[in-house]
């Protein structure tokens, strides 16, 4: 059967929350245990599919954030496989290295976690000789490649390296330890286990080079932002260093942005009768659903919309209770600029849109606020307001004037 292991990595457990903990305290209790849930569903992984080894590809915890009860949790589920003889393996990435709980937990004694020095462990397997490379950091940033670091590929074994890096770089992420991908698949290693990026990524072996590269992405997101069903990659690996692979989903919830066409409609029967067939036709598979409803298209509902954006938002949450484990995270409202008043009214919105929001005061007032909000916060909840979105902004103004137009009439 070859050399079989699950391949994870950015755990990010008990990662505090973002923005859900402001808005609905039912969906945040769901997600703060959705990293633990998906580290139990690993292990039963594990356990179920009677793989050989675990290998973790940094970011266990999420910075200096991590308790001990974090950490015992941790070494409770690794004692899980310990019971079963799998093997763990684990390197520390960026976030792990600012933990002090990190060096000074005790891990069961077939767990193997790689020091600040790139090390190799060599195992006598039935099917083949396996050889597991790694090497952790003690500190956050990592400016220059890791590779030339990394031990040569060990004679007559099958060789698979975990490695934390951003590889090219990518949207969201640091760039930290940046490594290309050639270099890796022409490393002369059979398999790379790698972490950091939080979008799963996937990279046979090719005439580049020998080695499959696989970034398996986060196993369960943490907001809008970390989209989909996450997952970890199942592996088998034979004594030619012949790789297969599987998806495995271990999300407890998935984050999705859901699109609604609302062009042309004028009822608010239709529109329900819209979001509740967006929500009903979506491929996510998952126990949860977390859903950012965007309603997208010119509609003479627009100015009632904005209006009303508490009611609509309600009517979305309850047609979303009916279908059953779905939350609604936010409703978004992207129907173009709101016909243009008469008047006062008409005056005061040219004001605000030509005058107003490019003004470098503005900016500066919004920011003032920003700041203002952020020292007001626990500091558990600080990044939940990292910036002001300007879709946010926007449909702020559009609800004021909606109201006022109300009014007027």
């Amino acid at each position: 059967m070859g050399f079989r292991f699950i391949h994870t990595a950015d755990l990010h457990l008990d990662s505090p929350l973002r923005s859900l903990a402001l808005r609905d305290a039912d969906l945040a209790e769901l997600i703060a245990d959705a990293s633990r849930a998906a580290l139990r569903t690993i292990v039963d992984l594990c356990l179920s599919e009677r793989v050989d080894a675990l290998l973790i590809a940094g970011d266990l915890y999420d910075g200096n954030q991590t308790s001990m009860k974090t950490a015992r949790f941790l070494v409770a589920q690794l004692a899980r496989l310990e019971e079963a003889g799998i093997r763990s393996f684990i390197i520390r990435g960026n976030h792990d290295s600012e933990s002090a709980i990190t060096r000074e937990l005790t891990f069961p004694p077939l767990t193997h976690v790689f020091s600040g020095r790139a090390g190799v462990e060599i195992l006598d397997h039935s099917d083949c000789r396996v050889a597991i490379h790694g090497l952790s950091f003690r500190d956050r940033h990592a400016p220059s490649s890791l590779l030339p670091k990394y031990r040569p590929p060990e004679a007559d074994a099958v060789n698979l390296g975990l490695m934390h890096t951003s590889l090219n770089g990518a949207p969201r992420h640091d760039p930290y330890a940046p490594c290309s991908l050639s270099d890796l698949q022409q490393s002369g290693f059979d398999y790379w286990a790698l972490g950091h990026i939080h979008k799963r990524m996937e990279f046979p072996a090719s005439a580049l080079g020998r080695a499959h590269v696989t970034m398996p992405g986060i196993p369960q997101g943490r907001d809008i932002g970390e989209p989909g069903a996450g997952s970890v990659t199942l592996v088998q690996i034979d004594h030619g260093g012949r790789v297969s692979t599987e998806i495995r989903v271990t999300a407890l919830a998935a984050f999705e942005r859901v699109e609604v066409d609302v062009t042309g409609l004028a009822d608010w029967h239709d529109l329900r009768h819209a979001i509740e067939d967006a929500l009903t036709n979506s491929d996510v598979l998952c126990p949860h659903r977390v859903a950012r409803i965007v309603l997208r298209g010119a509609t003479t509902l627009a100015p009632r919309l904005y209006r009303d954006h508490d009611l609509a938002l309600a009517e979305a949450q309850e047609l979303a209770r009916a279908l059953g484990q779905i939350w609604i995270e936010k409703l978004v409202l992207d129907t173009g600029t709101l016909p243009p008043a008469s008047g006062a009214l008409g005056e005061l919105s040219a004001l605000i849109t030509n005058d107003i929001l490019p003004s470098a005061g503005y900016a500066q007032s919004l920011e003032d606020l920003r700041l203002t909000l952020e020292a007001a916060l626990p500091p558990e909840a600080r990044n939940a307001i990292l910036e002001l979105e300007p879709d946010l902004i926007e449909s702020g103004v559009n609800e004021v004037l909606a109201h006022l137009r109300g009014q007027s009439e």
